[in-house]
């Protein structure tokens, strides 16, 4: 009787530790990494109050209200495939060697997945990917072309002798997350722990809405964000940027002037009838031809941010469905949910879309986390984290060891609000692909620290520097202001000695 006693309490002991409800023969929790593409921080309500009421997103929210929101999360570099890259390898660009998005995935350092996989995760990747060659350390993938399409995808599929391409209707973020759960139901609860990545095309242009969707926000005025008119005084690097809803937003492609342009072309009969509708009637203030200035500046932005927060809308409706998923499949309590993006994305603030800058807007990114028995609920995280710690924390997670080259830093010991004494005390970021003749941003690094950002657009011989903490919008260069002289030189300090940390060479 004593035994059987003393047997029991260690399994009801050992499952109390492990925060799970699943039995011992999988003690690791399943990991889901749901990845946007350019979504903003500003457009999930549980970050910014300006769209609560307009555009909520109660499904994205409800991991913060169950898990833990990241309030200082960041990206090493604002760009697709390079933050990709960066998640998958735990190090910086110049290190993963993915600097911009010419450059194909390097497989000859570890990745997560990867290592996970040989430690006995059964690992899966569904939706876009942007890195070129196939991806490797995956027991099954299905993969975008190139940047995807958000209606009827095709699809470079894994299959038991390389692989081939299959075209999946449907729209997209929908046709992820239903992949995303197969791989689950397939494979959760057999006593070996899953890793999958659900990565959504959206938000990223060209902002084309579910069918469904079309009606949302439909005559709603959105709000213009506060530096909408900012005209970049003392920011040379801004003022040159090709990226303003103003002159280089194309009402063709970025405004779907051209049904086409907005993957519309592979609707049956009666939705491509609704799409078309929807678009003569949200174009038809830019139709007129009769707006200029402010007032086509303005219409244009808001025929960009309906689309853009519509397509977030799908993020969240299935990220619902993911949730609500495990919650009937009984796995919620042993899965951790993650809801980040590549970086974030400018909604008129500046005046400008896209992403890039080391500006708020573009270097930070959304991490929300949900690990039921382990995160309170409610957390909100404050210590300075950036994409290339994910590779080291899921890794930790998982049980598996970490390899020594990897940069990021394991964030399990802030999961729940906590900022060890020795937490790092500020981030370095660095752009590379001024060579882009479109958006014409020129390269630069910086430092961050809080509440200091110092920023080296080294090739134009121009550095900035601001005080977030009186200029949150980053709108006054303080570079050659007297009052921060000290402070510039412990930034300046402070560049030079994380470049050494991370083995920068250049410039």
């Amino acid at each position: 009787m004593i035994s059987r006693f003393v047997i029991i309490f260690a399994m009801l002991a050992l499952s109390a530790g492990n925060a799970s409800l699943v039995p011992n023969k999988q003690s690791r929790p399943n990991i889901i990494w749901i990845y946007a593409d350019d979504h903003a921080s500003q457009a999930i309500s549980a970050y910014d109050e300006r769209f609560r009421e307009i555009a909520p997103t109660p499904n994205i929210d409800r991991l913060a209200k169950e898990g833990a929101i990241f309030r200082n999360s960041y990206v090493a570099n604002a760009i697709c495939g390079p933050a990709r890259a960066c998640i998958m390898t735990g190090l910086h660009s110049h290190k993963n060697n993915v600097p911009n998005n010419g450059m194909p995935m390097d497989f000859s350092n570890p990745t997560f997945p990867g290592i996970l996989r040989d430690s006995g995760y059964a690992t899966a990747l569904y939706g876009k990917w942007h890195l070129k060659v196939a991806p490797e350390g995956f027991e099954d993938w299905k993969i975008m072309k190139g940047q995807g399409r958000y209606f009827s995808q095709d699809y470079r599929v894994k299959t038991a002798k390389g692989e081939k391409e299959e075209r999946i209707e449907g729209y997209s973020p929908d046709t992820v997350a239903k992949m995303t759960m197969d791989f689950l139901k397939a494979n959760a609860g057999n006593g070996k722990p899953v890793m999958v990545m659900c990565q959504f095309k959206s938000p990223h242009g060209p902002w084309s809405p579910a069918i469904r969707n079309l009606d949302f926000l439909k005559d709603v005025e959105i709000p213009t964000p506060p530096t909408f008119y900012d005209d970049h005084e003392g920011r040379v690097a801004a003022g040159k940027a090709n990226m303003t809803i103003f002159k280089t937003m194309r009402e063709g492609f970025h405004l779907k002037g051209d049904p086409d342009s907005a993957h519309y072309d592979r609707l049956g009969p009666e939705q491509h009838k609704q799409a078309i509708d929807s678009l003569a009637y949200e174009n038809r203030h830019l139709a007129s031809g009769k707006l200029e200035g402010d007032d086509l500046k303005r219409e244009k932005y808001q025929r960009y941010i309906h689309d853009y927060l519509r397509c977030v809308k799908a993020n969240d409706e299935n990220v619902g469905r993911i949730l609500d998923y495990l919650e009937e499949s009984g796995l919620a309590e042993n899965t951790i949910v993650c809801y980040s993006s590549d970086q974030s994305f400018y909604l008129g603030e500046h005046g400008w879309y896209d992403k890039r800058f080391m500006y708020h807007q573009s270097f930070s990114t959304p991490l929300l986390v949900r690990w039921p028995g382990r995160i309170n609920p409610g957390t909100q995280v404050n210590a300075l984290v950036q994409n290339i710690d994910m590779a080291p924390t899921f890794l930790s997670i998982g049980g598996a060891k970490t390899p020594d080259t990897m940069q990021g830093v394991d964030l399990t010991p802030v999961l729940n609000g906590e900022k060890p004494a020795d937490w790092r005390k500020s981030l370095y970021y660095h752009f590379y692909e001024s060579e882009d003749p479109t958006h014409q941003v020129a390269k630069h690094e910086g430092v961050y620290d809080g509440r200091f950002k110092l920023i080296h657009f080294y090739e134009i011989g121009e550095w900035e520097f601001f005080d977030r903490e009186i200029d949150p919008y980053e709108l006054e260069n303080r570079i050659n202001d007297r009052s921060y002289l000290g402070t510039i030189a412990k930034m300046k300090t402070e560049l030079k000695r994380l470049k050494a940390q991370y083995e920068v060479e250049l410039p």
